[in-house]
């Protein structure tokens, strides 16, 4: 069976997959849950990532301290290369975790640094959690220079964590926190085979997008859900099942601001397809080519992209600095009001005020 859609309802469709429509979540394990995960980014301009993310779904009721309990506490969330997972993801990443790593350089690192290695679970099992820093760098072949920050002890742990030998416990501030991976996770998680968990995994990415290429690197799918078709593009869709009945259901717009390391961004060959929006970061152009600024905002109303936030909070005013709005086409009074609306929210979540520039 193939669907058709229409561009207003391919794009309905990944709004409601992203939680962005107007039924708000409850909290931050039902965002992770649907989303599969979320991005940590420490680029404050606004606030971090995976702030932004959480707020721009839950809404006010949002704080952070009840992501930090999610992970540390309740342990329903771990970390995992750069963002927070739920824990009922875990069981379809094991089998990758067996086989890594797979690159023949990594394999090497790791047989010529074996003492090294031990050196570092001991540490662990003895004193863990522990930072990387308090942990002793004993490497037999040190890490080769890559430009990145890091180092042996960083590079081994994450080896570790690729392997699910260790997990990241918690974090104090910015600097994460390590364990064995048996004090961190729970023990009685269900097991897959390699097939298996791809499957569910397959699955999984396709619930989260709602609407995927049929083969994309960027969102991976697999054969998961039924192929579709939109209009005004060639390509062959995978779209989830459960989202072609909920259609039918009463659409309740709203406005999203999105950090630009928002999952719902990520895809920016889709973008382009189905949003017709063509998404580039600024944070790494010089000034002067800028248009937007340096980390605007997308601003979602409805289902549309309808323009950028260019904004940076001050704490030394306790101030939302609002440089600019940018519309890419002229929105009516009504649907200004809403995104203004939506800013002064934003602000008031920070503590601040808003201050918008004349």
């Amino acid at each position: 069976m193939v669907h058709h859609l229409t561009r207003d309802q391919a794009r309905r469709i990944i709004v409601r997959a992203q939680l962005l429509d107007g039924a708000r979540p409850g909290d931050v394990v039902e965002v992770a849950e649907q989303l599969g995960y979320i991005k940590i980014d420490p680029t404050a301009v606004i606030a971090p990532c995976e702030h932004t993310v959480l707020w721009s779904r839950i809404g006010w009721s949002y704080e952070p301290g009840q992501l930090a309990k999610a992970v540390e506490i309740d342990r329903q969330l771990f970390e995992f290369d750069g963002a927070f997972r739920p824990m009922s993801l875990l069981p379809l990443m094991k089998p990758a975790m067996r086989r890594w790593p797979e690159r023949e350089n990594t394999r090497q690192w790791l047989e010529a640094n074996t003492r090294f290695r031990a050196d570092v679970l001991a540490r662990l099992r003895a004193e863990g959690p522990l930072e990387a820093g308090a942990i002793d760098d004993t490497a037999q072949l040190p890490r080769k220079p890559d430009g990145w920050s890091g180092s042996n002890v960083v590079t081994m742990l994450e080896c570790l964590l690729r392997q699910g030998e260790v997990a990241v416990a918690g974090r104090h501030g910015r600097h994460r926190r390590w364990d064995l991976a048996e004090r961190v996770y729970p023990l009685d998680l269900p097991e897959y085979d390699e097939e298996e968990a791809q499957s569910l995994w397959d699955a999984r990415r396709l619930q989260a997008a709602g609407l995927a290429k049929q083969r994309s690197p960027w969102t991976p799918v697999g054969t998961a859900g039924e192929e579709a078709r939109v209009e005004g593009s060639a390509w062959k869709f995978r779209v989830d099942p459960d989202a072609i009945g909920a259609l039918e259901e009463e659409e309740a717009g709203r406005v999203a601001i999105l950090n630009p390391y928002d999952g719902m961004l990520f895809d920016r060959p889709r973008l382009e397809q189905v949003y017709e929006f063509t998404y580039v970061l600024e944070q790494f152009k010089p000034k002067p080519q800028r248009r937007y600024g340096y980390f605007a905002h997308p601003i979602l109303l409805g289902d549309r992209l309808v323009g950028m936030l260019d904004a940076e909070v001050d704490r030394t005013g306790d101030t939302l600095k609002i440089a600019a709005v940018h519309e890419f086409l002229p929105l009516e009074e009504e649907e200004r009001e809403m995104v203004d609306a939506e800013i002064r929210e934003l602000a008031e979540w920070l503590g601040v005020d808003p201050a918008f520039s004349p």
